[in-house]
């Protein structure tokens, strides 16, 4: 609720290189970037109403699949997949330009207002999963990579091929790419307080949030009243 918020956090500051260790320390504080620019808040501004900020992530040591997340994985083997570090073309920018289209608000302008120019090494290690039905682009997500965790900075798909679910799809294969590297943690950013286009991000086992007071804590989006604990 609102009124249990304890104090208003609005920070950032801006960073040409960290380190997987300190990527770990700023992501399990709260904090994600764009590009250089790090940031963190706990109050976000979602259709007309001032909403309480829900950093979350997945304890990758008792995650497991629901019954819809392997639907999602069968539906999609049919699909060439491909994860490396970052590189940015004319395909993926072209790609950007048509799932932009989905968002009625707060649309951005070009991929760069969440990666840098060199997004693959500058702030920190990131890499991409790509996903092509023969030889064309479906889907593309992008990913920090820590010592310990991963962390998901933004994902984007081919509209047409929504019966797909690849938002989800790309989230499983980095969760899948980051249990295969011994990593405890996956981050996928931000949600929001109460229904919103981010409850997608709520949808998985062994979830945890962040009470903005420094602890973690079990979610469970069915009986979730956000007031610094569960």
């Amino acid at each position: 609720m609102l009124d249990s918020v304890f104090s208003f956090i609005n920070e950032e500051f801006y960073a040409s290189k960290v380190s997987a260790q300190q990527l770990d320390a700023l992501l399990a504080n709260g904090w994600r970037h764009f590009g250089t620019q790090f940031f963190r808040y706990n109050l976000g501004f979602y259709e007309q109403e001032i909403r309480l900020v829900i950093p979350l992530r997945i304890d990758l040591r008792g995650f497991s699949l629901s019954k819809s997340q392997r639907r999602i994985l069968n539906k999609n083997r049919d699909l060439q997949t491909v994860i490396r570090p970052i590189e940015i073309t004319a395909e993926k920018k072209e790609l950007f330009e048509r799932h932009k289209q989905r968002f009625k608000e707060g649309v951005p302008d070009s991929l760069y207002d969440f990666l840098s120019i060199d997004a693959a090494s500058v702030p920190c290690e990131a890499k991409e999963v790509c996903v092509y039905e023969n030889e064309k682009l479906l889907a593309a997500s992008f990913f920090d990579v820590g010592e310990r965790s991963i962390s998901s900075v933004y994902a984007m798909f081919e509209p047409s091929a929504a019966r797909r679910s690849l938002g989800i799809f790309t989230m499983l294969l980095e969760i899948e790419y980051a249990r295969t590297g011994a990593k405890q943690l996956y981050y996928q950013g931000y949600a929001y307080e109460g229904n919103s286009f981010y409850d997608y991000k709520k949808r998985f086992g062994s979830l945890e949030s962040f009470d903005w007071r420094g602890n973690w804590h079990s979610f469970d989006a069915g009986d979730f009243d956000y007031n610094g604990d569960k």
